[in-house]
C-alpha cells in the first residue's frame, strides 16, 4: 500500500511556520469589506500590510452576523448599504493579487456560503488569492466536508473553539481545523473588552497539547497589552478586531484618512506585540 501523500503547505500553514522560527506571534487585524467603501479596503488592505500585519482577516458582509458585537454589526450594515456583495470582494482581492503579499483569510456565514455553493465558492476563493475560510455558525459536522472542499483549492479552513466548548469536541475542532485553530477568548460575541478572561491561558495550552496546528485568539483582544498577554500566554496568533474597525470608523466619520489610521493602530499592535 502506497503512503498516503502529504499535504502541501498553505500560505497560512507557511506564514505561521516562518514567525514560530523567529520566535513571533502573528499580528492578524480584522477589517470588514466595503465599510466604508471597497476602493478604501482596498487601500486599507496594502496599509495593514505595510504596518506590519502577518494575516489579514477580511470580513464579508451579512445581514444577520450573529457572532458579532454592535461595532462589526454596523460595519456589516454599511458595508451592505453601500452595495458590497461576496462577488465584489472577490473582484476586490483579484484586482490586488500582485501587490497583497500578506495571507487574507476571509470571515463569512453559512448562508452566504451556501447560496454559491460550497465549491463554486472556494474555487472563486482561491481563484481571488483568498488564503483560508473561517465559518463561525458551521457546525463541525458540516464543517469536516467543507474543509476537505476547501483543501482541494489551498484553502484553509479555521475552526473555532469557545471556552464552553467540551474538552472531547475541543479536541475533534483542533484536529479539524487547518491553517490555526481559532480560539475565542469570551463567551458572547466580538467586542472591545478591558481585560481578557484568566481562563483563556489555561484553556490555550489544552488546545496545543492537543496537536501541532497554531492557535490564534480573537475576539474582545483591543490593545497591544492585550496582544502581549496572550503572547506570553502561549498563543501563535492575536486577532484584534473590533478595536480596528472603531478606529477606522472614527476616521471616516471625521473625513480622515481611513487607511492611515487602520495603518497606525495596526503599528501600534506590532510594537507592543513584539515588545
Amino acid at each position: 500500500m502506497s503512503a498516503a501523500p502529504i499535504p502541501k503547505p498553505t500560505l497560512v500553514s507557511q506564514r505561521f511556520a516562518s514567525l514560530k522560527q523567529q520566535g513571533r506571534c502573528a499580528l492578524m487585524p480584522f477589517l470588514m469589506a466595503g465599510d466604508p467603501n471597497l476602493a478604501t479596503t482596498g487601500s486599507t488592505l496594502l496599509a495593514l500590510q505595510a504596518a506590519g500585519a502577518d494575516l489579514i482577516e477580511l470580513g464579508i458582509p451579512y445581514s444577520d452576523p450573529l457572532a458579532d458585537g454592535p461595532v462589526i454589526q454596523a460595519a456589516a450594515a454599511r458595508a451592505l448599504a453601500a452595495g458590497t456583495t461576496p462577488g465584489r470582494v472577490l473582484e476586490l482581492l483579484t484586482s490586488l493579487r500582485q501587490q497583497l503579499t500578506t495571507p487574507v483569510v476571509l470571515f463569512t456565514y453559512s448562508n452566504p456560503l451556501l447560496n454559491r455553493g460550497m465549491a463554486a465558492f472556494c474555487r472563486d476563493a482561491a481563484a481571488a488569492g483568498a488564503a483560508g475560510l473561517v465559518v463561525p455558525d458551521l457546525p463541525l459536522e458540516e464543517a469536516e466536508k467543507l474543509s476537505s472542499i476547501a483543501a482541494e483549492q489551498g484553502l484553509d479552513l479555521v475552526l473555532l473553539v469557545a471556552p464552553t466548548t467540551p474538552p472531547e469536541r475541543m479536541a475533534r475542532i483542533h484536529a479539524a481545523s487547518r491553517g490555526f485553530t481559532y480560539l475565542v477568548s469570551v463567551t458572547g460575541v466580538t467586542g472591545v473588552r478591558s481585560n481578557l478572561e484568566a481562563r483563556v491561558g489555561p484553556l490555550l495550552q489544552q488546545l496545543k497539547a492537543q496537536g501541532a496546528t497554531p492557535v490564534a485568539v480573537g475576539f474582545g483582544i483591543a490593545a497591544a497589552e492585550q496582544a502581549r498577554q496572550v503572547r506570553q500566554w502561549g498563543a501563535d496568533g492575536a486577532i484584534v478586531g473590533s478595536a480596528l474597525v472603531k478606529a477606522m470608523a472614527a476616521a471616516a466619520q471625521t473625513g480622515g484618512d481611513v487607511a492611515a489610521a487602520a495603518a497606525d493602530f495596526c503599528t501600534n499592535l506590532r510594537t507592543g506585540l513584539d515588545g
